[in-house]
């Protein structure tokens, strides 16, 4: 992974610590983990209210019922669909910063609306459109931006045992 550093320092009562804004390269694996991120939680939403269209009204009163619906196969696709998101989201949080994961799942908009649009059948405003195309722009703002901002970590400089400390403070 080949990285561009930028350096910040600033000081607060006499200490000085540097943050790095780190420009990381993705490889492609990183890519399409990333894409997962955007593409399953919609196509999992998009499952369960296909599966819960189906269904009569489910209520919290009666939780058999709620259970019994996860066995209804749209709804079960859709769980697992979801649970693919949560891996690939988590797996994407362990190299790149929240800020830059997140509005990978704002994405989702834009997938959520055509899906609901085109195959769920339901009608979009002008209004929500308008909304989903400035979250797209959004969306290619924060992309544009480093995927991971390295800190300078406090315990990194701390000495390492108890001799290493008292021979500091020495």
């Amino acid at each position: 992974m080949e990285q561009r550093r930028i350096c910040f320092w600033h000081s607060r009562r006499n200490r000085t610590r540097s943050y790095q804004l780190t420009t990381h390269r993705l490889k492609p694996s990183q890519y399409a983990i990333l894409a997962l991120v955007g593409i399953c939680a919609p196509l999992g939403d998009s499952f369960l209210a296909r599966g819960m269209k189906q269904l009569p009204s489910i209520s919290l009163d009666h939780p058999l019922v709620l259970v019994a619906a996860v066995f209804h196969p749209w709804i079960a696709a859709g769980i697992v669909m979801l649970i693919c998101f949560f891996a690939c989201y988590l797996t994407a949080l362990s190299w790149a910063d929240l800020t830059y994961v997140l509005p990978t799942t704002a994405f989702g908009y834009v997938i959520i609306a055509l899906i609901g649009r085109f195959w769920l059948n339901e009608q979009i405003s002008v209004y929500r459109w308008a909304g989903i195309l400035l979250i797209t722009v959004g969306v290619g703002f924060v992309s544009q931006g480093p995927s991971l901002t390295e800190k300078d970590l406090p315990w990194k400089d701390a000495p390492e045992t108890t001799s290493e400390a008292s021979e500091a403070h020495s």
